[in-house]
């Protein structure tokens, strides 16, 4: 049972890493200062998405490791 469950929390982990780095970023940062300042978005679909994915794989990844933790096998 422990195999099969570090497998997928492997995974998930992994997926849950690619999610978060497909965001975009929400402030400017110092490229305000150089005057390279995005003034457009991106679309607010695709962002909704990528929030929907960036929850599922977190909530899959703690499930994972709470039944990781109480089996405590």
């Amino acid at each position: 049972m422990r195999g099969p469950l570090l497998l997928l929390q492997f995974f998930s982990a992994i997926a849950l890493v690619i999610a978060i780095l497909l965001h975009t970023a929400k402030g400017e940062g110092l490229g305000g200062i150089g005057g390279s300042a995005r003034l457009f978005g991106s679309p607010k679909g695709m962002e909704k998405g990528l929030d929907r994915i960036t929850w599922g794989c977190a909530i899959a990844f703690l499930t994972i490791s709470v039944l990781l933790a109480i089996l405590k096998i």
